[in-house]
């Protein structure tokens, strides 16, 4: 689980300040405000992690059939302004939910502009306990490895840069010594935090009318959830102790949705092919031809239930065409699988009624203050800024943002004058 975020000098943030990172994370606030920047920070270590050249510093995407975001060029991440160095940051904190060596740590890697324009670890420091490691980048390309903030370096030379972002090649963990066995898990489990991030984006795909299981599970649901009907169909179809686990915890939540009452999976013939269909009210119906709701809701229930233990499920507007109950019940998904399946959720939205049942869960002692963070971004004077939203035990707000949700007494109160207005006027006639 990532317990903090920073960023300094990335897109719309000129320096976020340490963002404290709860169990469920809920990132609020207008349109083009930043929340989307701070879900792709970890999005864009995600997709280095995970290139295929181990010795890129840091992928900015490009490959639609691997890459989770594009990001264009390095100037196209550096924040601008007058007084922008020609550098940017990332940095977090994290608690491994299940390590033998590692149980948390830190990373902090920033990151300069190369003379053909690529980027470039200019610095990285990784941390756990009373261990601290740093590779600074000095002239014509070399590194230094330090430990433990001291001055001078244990090795120096061309063949030292960091691999990935994260990592410190064979020859720096050589030279650290019996230092660099814990350098070398450390970065083991900072590449496992960020390999078990799942990501949903706002675009999500149509489904099929039907659906060829190959008897395999895909590794991950797609960022616009295109393989979450094959999770569905293995967990339906292989034989094993969680059999059907995953759809009955689907249907489950379709049915606290009242979109449902459960979903199935009915084979077509003989043949490899199978359709998923909705029960609802006594008629059956093919995925395809209920309301977009549904459809666009399961990528998102299928997340919570496939995400391995401990790992963090980012989310971007999870409430997408959804009813407004059932986009409330989405705040009751998000604690309950957060508690029962160790899952962190970071989710981006603008549904007001997702974010008052959060506080209604908190008044009602089902999760607590401590357990959620409602984070606030908002553009003041051209400068994005975020506030944290100030929970009592009852759910209640102390620094409440003006004018971004509607104001729903506000226009009750107005309803209810211009009614008696009405009145008077008719008693005069």
């Amino acid at each position: 689980m990532f317990t903090s975020l920073r960023l300094t000098h990335f897109k719309a943030w000129q320096d976020t300040g340490t963002i404290a990172l709860k169990p469920v994370t809920m990132l609020l606030g207008t349109n083009s405000s930043g929340k989307s920047s701070l879900i792709q920070s970890l999005l864009l270590l995600k997709q280095t992690v995970q290139s295929p050249d181990r010795f890129i510093h840091l992928n900015l995407g490009g490959d639609e059939t691997s890459d989770l975001f594009n990001f264009g060029s390095f100037n196209d991440v550096l924040q601008h302004s007058p007084s922008t160095p020609r550098e940017f940051s990332i940095a977090f904190a994290f608690e491994a939910h299940e390590s033998a060596r590692v149980d948390n740590g830190r990373f902090s890697c920033r990151y300069r502009q190369t003379a053909t324009g690529a980027a470039a670890v200019g610095e990285l420091v990784l941390s756990t306990g009373g261990h601290s490691f740093c590779a600074i980048r000095r002239e014509k390309e070399n590194y230094a490895i330090l430990a433990h903030g001291e001055s001078r370096p244990c090795a120096k030379g061309r063949h030292l840069a960091p691999e990935r972002s994260i990592a410190l090649p064979a020859e720096a963990i050589a030279a650290l010594g019996k230092e660099g066995a814990v350098a070398e898990d450390l970065s083991l489990a900072i590449r496992r935090e960020l390999e078990n991030i799942s990501y949903l984006g706002p675009l999500r795909r149509k489904p099929e009318r039907d659906y060829v299981w190959n008897r395999t599970t895909p590794g991950q649901i797609g960022s616009d959830g295109h393989r979450a009907m094959d999770v569905l169909l293995s967990s339906a179809l292989n034989k094993s102790d969680q059999q059907n686990t995953l759809l009955e915890g689907v249907s489950f939540w379709l049915a606290r949705m009242k979109v449902a009452d459960k979903l199935a999976i009915r084979p077509l013939g003989r043949s490899t092919r199978y359709e998923i269909v909705v029960h609802k009210d006594g008629t059956t119906t093919n995925l395809r031809d209920v309301g977009m709701g549904v459809s666009l809701v399961l990528p998102v229930l299928v997340a919570g239930y496939f995400a391995p233990a401990g790992s963090t499920v980012i989310l971007e507007e999870p409430e997408v065409h959804l009813h407004p109950l059932a986009q409330a019940v989405l705040a009751e998904f998000f604690v309950t699988l957060s508690r029962s399946r160790h899952i962190q959720f970071i989710v981006e939205t603008h549904s007001e009624h997702l974010f008052r049942r959060m506080q209604t869960l908190i008044a009602r002692r089902e999760t607590s203050a401590e357990q959620v963070a409602l984070l606030f971004v908002e553009s003041i004077a051209g400068n994005t800024a975020m506030r944290r939203l100030e929970m009592d035990e009852f759910g209640r707000i102390s620094n409440w943002p003006q004018h971004f949700f509607g104001d729903a007494l506000g226009e009750t109160r107005e309803q209810a004058r211009l009614m008696h207005a009405r009145h008077q006027e008719q008693h005069k006639q």
